[in-house]
């Protein structure tokens, strides 16, 4: 599977993003799709994830500001981000995960929130 990460940039804090992932095969063939990002000099941490049945999850420190969501017709996984501080800044990357595969990343997008 390919994935193509895309929507990220610079913004104010308080300002708001949508971040797109276009997959190459249905986002409901996959058990599970997810959003995580990395800061400069930190390890990858999960953001948020959604089910194959669209059942959703997300990290203590969303605080109910971010969305996952997709598109089941276009293939392509959303992630909204609202209220945005400067400790959001990284490189978002989705993924995808299949029982009997390992899970596959694309190539991120980085958003930057200035202060």
């Amino acid at each position: 599977v390919q994935l193509q990460a895309s929507g990220g940039g610079l913004v104010q804090a308080g300002g708001s993003l949508r971040l797109s992932c276009s997959a190459s095969r249905s986002v409901v063939s996959f058990n599970t799709m997810a959003w995580s990002r990395q800061a400069p000099g930190s390890q990858r941490e999960r953001v948020a994830t959604i089910t194959d049945i669209g059942y959703t999850t997300y990290a203590d420190f969303v605080k109910g500001r971010f969305t996952i969501s997709r598109d089941t017709a276009k293939n392509i996984l959303y992630l909204q981000l609202n209220n945005l501080e400067p400790g959001d800044t990284g490189i978002y990357y989705c993924s995808a995960y299949r029982v009997g595969s390992p899970r596959t990343y694309g190539q991120g997008t980085q958003v930057t929130v200035s202060s």
